[in-house]
């Protein structure tokens, strides 16, 4: 059933409008102002708001403007009883789905209601499906600052503010960038990212701006810069405190003029792009270092959100261990480990240096090396692979163990192989009975034992 909201000062046409949408099966509040309407719309999940335009208080119009600005995709039907075609277009250029005249014509009330919420249906169809579609992870956590980013983004996302986002490595301001996107009004046009740090100084500018043929040495053709391939979408410029000076000073020129110039180049070319920014670093200290403009820092931070380290937050560890369970389990074929309490509580006393990517690489350890349920001297003794503390795999040593490995891919596959292999002699290679023990199909035993190269008596 629908949630209605109806906002009208007058209690005879709310008690009318009342009766005849519960008739029809609606849920219907209502209140007799603007103020607390809104109010109630922050609070409550309504499906449409029936809002009357002349009010004491608050005139119906800025409601309809402050509403939408809380959920962009509420449907509003405007009431006026002094209704003419010049306030109909008017509340239809604010974002009114209809409008309709006091006192109201119960077959056109009916059918303009069906239509707005199956309307507002579509909508949300839409953006499950889009979500579905998406490979943008959810912002996990309960804790009170994962909460507020949450609505910071919803608040923030459907307008072109500019939003510098600060935190750790590994803290997850790329996730916020990409929900920042994903919420926006440009989220069917493209999302760019750039490492301002993995860039070399001396080729950070044809990146972002693009080049004319010739310009210099290598440029054998044109090329288009980021900010052009994000026309109509969002940049974002990762690890933005690590940009030399004189990028600095045509970014700060690009964002104040929506315009920019391709290296070698004459032509002005106008951009569209809204611009999200993320660093690691302390700017303020930046700018008192001399290394970080501070005309650019302001034109940067209309909107700062700040990441916390995981140490911050630990009450999410549970929420976040358990997401990467079922993730890394799927991508694995593997079914779901079970994890302790002990162990959780273990994982929480860990100092996460590395925030919440380096929880992630912990988890798949864990369900690597574990057995079916994850204990608490799991989390001790796979914690840090270079301690002495971790138990020798196959002959190798610890030293010998991480010290020959180029990436934790390669460590992996070892770990799994190796892991494999003891628990396929320890069963006499039983293949039912090994993957009954580490709890996996038995076909995806038998194509891990292809894909290692296992052989009886090796």
């Amino acid at each position: 059933m629908a949630k209605i909201l109806i906002i009208d000062d007058e209690r005879a046409i709310r008690s009318t409008l009342r009766e005849i949408l519960e008739y029809e099966d609606y849920i219907v509040e209502d209140v007799d102002n603007g103020i607390d309407g809104l109010e109630l719309i922050k609070k409550n999940d309504y499906d449409l708001v029936l809002c009357d335009i002349k009010m004491n208080r608050m005139d119906g119009m800025e409601v309809l403007t402050a509403g939408l600005n809380i959920k962009p995709d509420l449907p509003f039907i405007m009431i006026s009883g002094h209704g003419t075609v010049e306030t109909a277009i008017e509340a239809s250029k604010k974002g009114a789905f209809d409008f309709i005249s006091k006192p109201p014509d119960l077959n056109r009330l009916l059918i303009t209601v069906r239509n707005a919420l199956d309307r507002g249906s579509l909508v949300t169809e839409a953006k499950v499906l889009k979500r579905k579609v998406s490979k943008v992870r959810p912002i996990l956590g309960d804790s009170q600052a994962i909460l507020k980013i949450k609505e910071t983004i919803d608040r923030v996302a459907p307008t072109d503010a500019r939003v510098l986002i600060t935190g750790a490595n590994g803290s997850g301001k790329e996730l916020v960038a990409r929900w920042l996107h994903e919420k926006s009004n440009r989220s069917n046009a493209p999302l760019i990212e750039v490492n301002c740090a993995a860039i070399p100084s001396e080729l950070i500018e044809s990146e972002l701006f693009g080049h004319e043929k010739g310009s210099f040495t290598s440029a054998i053709k044109q090329r288009i810069g980021k900010f052009e391939s994000a026309n109509g979408g969002t940049l974002f410029l990762d690890e933005i405190g690590d940009m030399s000076s004189s990028t600095q000073a045509k970014v700060l020129r690009a964002l104040q003029e929506n315009k920019i110039t391709r290296v070698g180049g004459e032509k002005e070319i106008e951009v569209d792009v809204r611009v999200v920014a993320a660093t690691n670093k302390d700017l303020l200290k930046e700018i008192e270092a001399g290394n970080f403009r501070m005309d650019l820092y302001h034109r940067l931070s209309v909107i700062l959100i700040h990441v916390p380290p995981l140490t911050d937050r630990k009450d999410d560890i549970a929420l976040l261990t358990q997401s990467f369970l079922d993730e890394v389990c799927n991508d694995y074929g593997m079914p779901v480990k079970k994890i302790s309490e002990a162990a959780l509580e273990a994982l929480k006393a860990l100092p996460w240096t590395g925030n919440i990517r380096e929880l992630r690489n912990m988890v798949e350890r864990l369900i690597i090396l574990s057995d079916r349920t994850i204990t608490d001297s799991d989390v001790r003794a796979f914690a840090n692979p270079s301690t002495p503390e971790v138990p020798t795999i196959g002959n190798a040593t610890p030293q010998t163990d991480f010290d020959q490995f180029t990436n934790f891919q390669e460590y992996k596959d070892f770990a799994e192989r190796e892991y494999i292999k003891f628990k396929l002699e320890k069963n006499n290679w039983n293949v039912s009975k090994t993957a009954d023990d580490i709890d996996i199909q038995r076909s995806h035993l038998y194509s891990k034992i292809e894909k290692f190269g296992l052989k009886r008596g090796e």
